[in-house]
């Protein structure tokens, strides 16, 4: 019984080829030019850096607002600095301090 073997047709060689190669060459896009490329990783690296910055300004802005709050803590409260403080800030003084005004011009 003779059997007869079909040879693989070119066209669909050329076909499967041709759509690797598409897929291939999109993939190789994308690697670099993609959202998570070459070109992305920098962009990523910027935002980082911009992030740390503002994580090393909020800090110093916790910090000090810690510290205005330590200020406030009724157990290391010194009346001298708060008396001193509401002076300053109510733009006050006591009838027995003497209150020397600085001219601008030296």
């Amino acid at each position: 019984m003779p059997t007869r073997l079909k040879k693989p047709s070119i066209l669909r060689q050329l076909a499967v080829t041709v759509v690797l190669s598409g897929f291939l060459a999109y993939l190789g896009v994308n690697a670099v030019s993609g959202q998570y490329g070459l070109a992305g990783r920098a962009e990523m690296r910027d935002e980082v850096a911009a992030l740390e910055m503002r994580r090393a300004t909020l800090e110093a802005e916790i910090d000090a607002i810690r510290h205005r709050l330590s200020l406030l803590d009724p157990e290391a409260l010194d009346p001298d600095i708060l008396t001193e403080q509401a002076h300053a800030l109510l733009s006050m003084a006591p009838p027995d301090v003497a209150v020397l005004v600085e001219n601008g011009t030296d």
